[in-house]
């Protein structure tokens, strides 16, 4: 099978010839590597390595997407054709170049597309759906990904990701189409093709800047650290930064659209390491908050001056914070919707939603990836039963407005600034208000961990890890009893010995394990990289003992898969 693929590649007429030179470099590892499957999506469209193949990311595997996502507009009509796609893209290798000839694609099935005149935000992306009435979206980037990754993502006509029912049509029309490398583009009807920029930005603008609660905070005292990780989030943030006068320091050497991510050990703002440029600025410039965006600006990372040490906090963490600050003002104005409700999902931490409890806000719980908060804000759009008030993920992800449907870092970067400036005229940091959460409602530490598997060999593993656990349901970790499971691949919760039904949720290859101490422990494979994932939201009586349980937690979950 792998030779069989690999032949047929290296010697296509339609090879590209920097992928056929990158095929005969290869040995029999990345051969089977490169070959061994064709490249899925995952909980965030297509992601993987760029480089030849069928299980890589290139010009070919993008065709064949774009084909069977043009099947699947066809199928709803000419009027889908005729109100188009829109398409952004990232600072990436290949990203510009692939968005094009996305474009190119689709204009070969009559499809009207509109296409950023240069690199922008995710969350623009699924604005721009919105805002032009477009028929779908196509966003070109690997999010938070290494260097050598890019990827795909697809948007429906709200413009949220495609849920698995959708995706579900797409992937059946991309895995019809035989071979990706007869995809020419030669046909296309450029007239098709529209190129969009500063209207559509102004338009997001004016939106993100109506997210404010108090917009005549002062904000004199507080002094903001930005760095765009070399990504999109570069002119938005420092646009909405310039226009609301708020006062920040950019982290020059990373607003540089550079590929290569020359000047950050990662642009992951989950990793600590992702913020040693911008701490020494902050302690240069005596900062208050470090804000980190990652490169498509759908994720926020937060680091925050206190008792004159920089803290950095998880995305449950600010996300609590956030939670707070905008409840409680939309509380103090009356504006608190009586239907109000919270989404976040089953692997984000309590404390979320015990202070949503505390005003009155129902919490939803969806699986992992923004998608599913995209449809549940459309559900709730038509039939009014309740009112959207705030969305996030523990993955450093939050939408305070839904007239974006995806994550949206630069929305996050002001209501935290916003914050921030408010509770400094009540002498606290952000730390403190996430301390007095503590304080009110419980300690909680979360924390996440993954084991890395790449190639074949690495994906087998994980999967063998994922129906371990399944099969073999802990009675105990780390000598605290397990007192509840739930399996999302067979929608089943186990408490007490008797089995319920999981409802509202798509079958997923998660797994949840409840500890009688109030903690507990998911389980999953992640959907945008070769890694198997632990997430641990763990309650103690004091910041300590809950770090200290999450260390012992970790360690059996470590000597469990060692």
């Amino acid at each position: 099978m792998v030779n069989e693929q690999y032949n047929r590649w290296v010697s296509h007429p339609n090879i590209d010839p920097l992928l056929k030179k990158e095929l005969l470099s290869m040995d029999e590892k990345q051969k089977n590597d490169a070959f061994y499957t064709n490249i899925e999506f995952g909980t965030a469209g297509m992601r993987g390595l760029l480089g030849a193949g069928t299980n890589r990311i290139n010009v070919h595997t993008i065709r064949k997407a774009n084909v069977g996502f043009a099947k699947y507009i066809c199928s709803m009509g000419e009027e889908a054709k005729k109100k188009g796609i829109a398409i952004g893209y990232d600072n990436r290798h290949m990203s510009k170049e692939f968005a094009d000839d996305s474009a190119r694609v689709l204009a070969t099935f009559g499809i009207t597309s509109y296409v950023f005149e240069s690199l922008r935000p995710t969350p623009e992306l699924s604005f721009a759906v919105r805002h032009l009435g477009c028929a779908g979206g196509i966003m070109i980037t690997a999010s938070h990904n290494p260097k050598e990754y890019n990827g795909y993502k697809l948007y429906d006509e709200k413009g949220c990701q495609l849920v698995p029912a959708l995706a579900s049509q797409v992937i059946a029309l991309v895995n019809a189409v035989e071979d990706e490398l007869a995809i020419e583009t030669t046909s296309a009807d450029e007239s098709l093709i529209h190129v969009i920029g500063k209207e559509v930005d102004e338009e997001y603008y004016k939106n993100v800047l109506a997210i404010q609660l108090n917009p005549d905070v002062k904000k004199d005292d507080i002094k903001i650290v930005f760095t765009p990780q070399h990504g999109t989030s570069n002119i938005p943030v420092k646009t909405i930064y310039d226009r609301t006068g708020y006062h920040y320091v950019a982290v020059e050497e990373q607003c540089t659209p550079d590929p290569d991510f020359s000047m950050t050990p990662t642009p992951n703002p989950e990793e600590p390491s992702s913020y040693e440029l911008a701490l020494k600025y902050a302690k240069k410039e005596d900062a208050d908050i470090v804000l980190s965006c990652d490169p498509d600006a759908d994720r926020m990372g937060v680091a925050v001056k206190h008792h004159g040490e920089y803290v950095l906090l998880t995305g449950n963490q600010s996300g609590s914070v956030l939670i707070e600050y905008i409840f409680s003002q939309l509380k103090a104005k009356g504006r608190m919707p009586k239907n109000a409700v919270m989404f976040n999902t089953v692997v984000t931490s309590d404390l979320g939603e015990k202070i949503a409890a505390k005003y009155g806000v129902e919490t939803e719980k969806t699986l992992t990836g923004f998608k599913f908060i995209g449809e549940k804000v459309a559900k709730y759009e038509v039939s009014h039963e309740k009112e959207y008030v705030f969305g996030y993920e523990e993955s450093y992800g939050s939408l305070i407005s839904p007239f974006v449907r995806d994550k949206d870092a630069p929305q996050a970067c002001l209501m935290l600034a916003e914050a921030a400036c408010y509770y400094h005229a009540q002498n606290k940091t952000l730390v403190d208000v996430l301390n007095g959460l503590y304080e009110e409602l419980g300690t909680y530490q979360e924390s996440q961990t993954s084991l890395s598997l790449s190639g074949q060999e690495g994906a087998l593993r994980i999967k063998e890890i994922i129906q371990t656990f399944r099969n073999e349901t802990p009675s105990e970790i780390a000598g605290v009893k397990v007192v509840a499971n739930e399996d999302y691949g067979s929608l089943k919760r186990v408490e007490n010995g008797k089995e319920s039904d999981l409802v509202g949720f798509t079958k997923s290859d998660v797994l949840k394990f409840y500890l009688e101490d109030g903690s507990w422990i998911a389980v999953r494979p992640s959907g945008t990289e070769p890694k198997c994932k632990f997430y641990y939201c763990v309650k103690g009586n004091s910041v300590q003992e809950a770090k200290d349980k999450s260390a012992a937690y970790q360690k059996a979950m470590a000597d469990a898969i060692a």
